[in-house]
């Protein structure tokens, strides 16, 4: 990774996430090789929003499930809190682009739902619920469906049924992808403020430079498969965020820097 000026001078000092050398290999139906990501070294600080960038199929999506626990990886170490990782349950909540809200559930419900999988006491998380539903706007929707509810809507109540168990982490897939551009910019802000109330570590996949950069206290740029780490941009900008910080010269700059990023390291593999 390399320095540049875009980065400040604030060092969280409580590492949440430590993932060192990691390396995720596919075998095809084929019986080939595929390396998916190759020497990733990430730190996640504690409270800290970190984007990461990259082209399509550079293996964001992997890296975001292995830390989910969902895929295994091939070798090196994924560590919470100084300790190998054993069950990402507990730690990690997760929002992918699509809400994935159960169409039977209320929204009430589909918050519970990770509790009830968890096993844990849904009476003890009742209060917490309702607390957070009424964070994002959506208090008087308790008892209403999926289906009664905008995209914009749905993806609040999927972020909310992330945060229900308490997580250490925050994982989020290009949870405002499928939106259009109004509600993802209101969507945008709607999640700094709820990063800002839960002071929850957000690891956040987009493939929006803009949107990056507005909501992150750092960005990290990956490159083509095998995909590896290649740049990090700290953004200073003070909290809270307005949209119109993005029309800024200084936003502009910042913007640019990544995109170059992007595009060169592009250009250098043809």
């Amino acid at each position: 990774m390399q320095s540049n000026k875009f980065m400040n001078t604030v060092n969280p000092t409580t590492t949440l996430l430590s993932v060192r050398n990691l390396f995720k290999k596919y075998q095809t139906k084929a019986g080939e090789t595929v390396d998916a990501l190759t020497h990733i070294h990430v730190d996640l600080m504690d409270g800290e929003f970190v984007s990461i960038l990259g082209p399509s199929g550079c293996g964001k999506t992997t890296l975001l499930k292995i830390l989910a626990g969902i895929v295994h990886h091939s070798s090196g170490e994924v560590m919470f809190k100084g300790q190998a990782i054993s069950d990402s349950k507990n730690v990690m909540g997760v929002v992918f682009q699509s809400p994935v809200l159960l169409p039977w559930l209320t929204v009430l419900e589909n918050v519970l739902l990770p509790i009830r999988v968890l096993g844990m006491n849904r009476t003890e998380y009742l209060a917490s619920a309702i607390s957070l539903i009424e964070l994002v706007g959506l208090d008087g929707f308790e008892n209403k469906y999926p289906n009664e509810l905008s995209g914009g809507m749905q993806q609040r109540v999927s972020i909310v049924r992330a945060l229900i168990h308490d997580p250490g982490i925050l994982l989020m897939d290009e949870p405002f992808g499928a939106l259009d551009s109004l509600t993802r910019e209101r969507m945008n802000s709607e999640l700094q403020k709820i990063w800002m109330v839960k002071k929850k570590t957000v690891f956040f996949i987009t493939h929006s430079i803009s949107e990056a950069v507005f909501l992150s206290d750092r960005v990290l740029v990956m490159s083509a498969r095998p995909g590896k780490i290649i740049e990090e941009i700290r953004i200073d900008f003070p909290r809270p965020r307005h949209i119109d910080l993005t029309s800024t010269q200084e936003f502009g700059d910042i913007a640019k820097h990544l995109r170059g990023c992007l595009g060169s390291y592009e250009a250098g593999q043809e």
